[in-house]
């Protein structure tokens, strides 16, 4: 029997309509609509820990004991790294017997001063030979003819024997404050030999080993905490206009492509003046995925452009293959996958595109695992 060729047409037409149809019906579907947005720059950065610190040696010596490898936590005031402090404390066993030389000193100091206030050697009679009554007449009559005559001065020679005591008593207090400092000093070196924890955090970077001989100067230890996570951005000028502290902006992570809102927690007062960009530290969200050192992205309003029309999808619509955005659209009753240029959330669930999709087209919601793209 002949068909006619009009017939064979039709039913061809009829049967992939069918399909596209009966395709449409096995997913749940949106079509892209148009969402009115302004304009947004992305902007990489790099999520940094929200503070770190790099801790050096303060004294030469040789590493004796390091508290942990990196990821290791501990609380503010543990003690990271252990110099070898022998040596500083054999210094300080000296200066204590220093100090207690010092004060043997200033008390003898004090007891010659008192004995020249209560008892001064100036009115003391000469020891001489025989009966008494010789060094009797010098003390009562020769040492006041030699006061009248102008040949000495019994009250000057009293107080320079005073001045003399006070004098031995002063010095002697001085090398005991001298004493003590060079303890204190010592005292200073011991804490310097010990590396403690500053605040709660972990090892991020442990750059010496126990038994490592280390100056003054060398790196020890990079520590963080990590708690919180930043993203620190190089913003150029134009853009940093639009943004103020504590303003919230879109943000999107390399670990998975998670999107989060972060807040601008400090932009820097002074641009760079050869790349002419102004540093930008974003706050994170506690608990995000990934860690220090990630890629990331941050989208920045243009405050030079003025809003736009733009494709807007559901949020549930977009698939991520490794650290980019996908999403598979209805072409010709079989589903596509394409890479898209993910923007800012628009409300209602969706989120703008801001390129691989056009308006009017028809996205697959919540695709099922597995599905492949021209594969229905």
């Amino acid at each position: 029997m002949r068909v006619s060729p009009w017939l064979f047409a039709t039913a061809i037409f009829a049967g992939t309509t069918s399909a596209a149809l009966a395709a449409a019906g096995e997913y749940q579907t949106a079509v892209i609509t148009a969402a009115q947005v302004g304009h947004t720059s992305v902007v990489g950065g790099t999520v940094i820990p929200y503070k770190e610190v790099n801790l050096a040696a303060q004294i030469p010596g040789q590493v004796t004991f390091i508290a942990g490898s990196e990821g290791d936590s501990f609380e503010g005031g543990a003690i990271l790294v252990q110099i070898d402090d022998s040596q500083i404390q054999a210094q300080r066993r000296a200066a204590l017997a220093d100090i207690s030389n010092a004060e043997a000193a200033v008390r003898n100091a004090q007891v010659q001063y008192s004995r020249e206030l209560w008892s001064p050697r100036s009115n003391s009679p000469n020891t001489m030979p025989g009966m008494g009554a010789p060094g009797m007449f010098d003390q009562f009559f020769t040492r006041n003819a030699s006061n009248f005559m102008g040949r000495s001065d019994t009250g000057l020679e009293r107080q320079a024997d005073l001045y003399a005591q006070g004098s031995g008593v002063n010095q002697a207090e001085s090398k005991l404050l001298q004493a003590h400092a060079q303890l204190e000093a010592l005292d200073a070196k011991l804490r310097d030999a010990q590396l403690a924890a500053p605040f709660d955090g972990m090892i991020v970077k442990k750059l010496v080993e126990t038994g490592d001989t280390v100056q003054p100067g060398t790196p020890l230890l990079q520590f963080a905490h990590t708690t919180y996570l930043r993203i620190r951005a190089d913003v150029p000028v134009r853009l940093v206009a639009g943004l103020e502290k504590g303003m919230m902006v879109p943000a999107r992570l390399d670990a998975g492509g998670v999107e989060v809102k972060a807040r601008v927690a400090q932009i820097y007062p002074m641009a760079d003046q050869t790349r002419h960009t102004v540093t930008v530290k974003f706050d994170l969200p506690k608990g995000i995925p990934g860690g220090p050192g990630m890629y990331a992205e941050v989208q920045i309003p243009d405050p030079g452009e003025s809003s736009q029309d733009l494709p807007a999808i559901p949020q549930a619509s977009i698939v991520w293959r490794g650290s980019l955005p996908n999403v598979f659209v209805l072409h010709e009753g079989a589903p596509s996958l394409r890479v898209v240029r993910i923007g800012s959330p628009v409300g209602d669930g969706r989120v703008s595109i801001l390129s691989g999709v056009k308006t009017g087209e028809q996205v697959i919601v919540n695709p099922p695992a597995g599905l492949v793209s021209g594969v229905r």
